[in-house]
């Protein structure tokens, strides 16, 4: 079960039908992936179980997102706005969102990239490790390894900027900058604090 910081009874369901809105997010891209519908029950069930359940309006019963395609939204976290009357539940999508087949049902594609993106990933290797996984491996052992990590790739990197090979110097670069996103999640920070701090010096 997930844990929630709200009791599912203290919300404001509609007073009419008893449901209030869901905005569904992709956990890593933050892309919104769908708008739907809950009640108590769906919502209990959805706690519950770590999967999306929707109080469907127009076939009035509880259904599971993803029940007859198998694209379910596995539930990471779930928070509640000011007012106790939308959730706002973030979510790991198994495959496309869309009925249709797209992504969302805004229709964007869900595959952008940015490095808030790969430390997404990298944060949920650390919470769910996974056999044979380089990055679990590093997790594994601990801070003075990652820490020696970065360092090694940082004088790799120096190294090949002395030379004018493009690719090897790209390529280290992004090792350094991969290990460094490592290192920031073993230590229990995010990028966005790092750029917290730039933003300071920058004023």
């Amino acid at each position: 079960m997930i844990p929630v910081s709200f009791e599912p009874s203290q919300l404001k369901f509609n007073s009419t039908d008893g449901l209030l809105p869901c905005i569904i997010q992709d956990n890593i891209t933050n892309k919104v992936l769908m708008l739907g519908y809950m009640n108590e029950e769906s919502l209990r069930k959805t706690i519950a179980e770590k999967k999306v359940t929707f109080f469907s309006r127009s076939k009035q019963r509880l259904w599971t997102k993803g029940e007859t395609s198998g694209n379910f939204l596995n539930v990471v976290q779930i928070d509640v706005d000011c007012d106790n009357d939308t959730l706002l539940i973030k979510a790991k999508p198994d495959g496309p969102t869309c009925h249709t087949g797209a992504d969302t049902c805004f229709n964007e594609v869900n595959d952008s990239f940015s490095l808030q993106t790969l430390q997404g990933i990298i944060q949920d290797r650390k919470k769910n490790p996974k056999a044979g996984s380089y990055t679990t491996s590093l997790f594994e052992k601990g801070i003075n390894k990652i820490a020696q990590k970065v360092g090694e790739e940082a004088v790799e990197l120096v190294i090949e900027s002395k030379d004018q090979h493009e690719e090897l110097f790209l390529n280290e670069a992004a090792d350094l900058m991969f290990h460094y996103l490592i290192l920031l999640t073993e230590k229990g920070y995010q990028l966005d604090d790092v750029i917290q701090v730039l933003k300071k010096r920058h004023r």
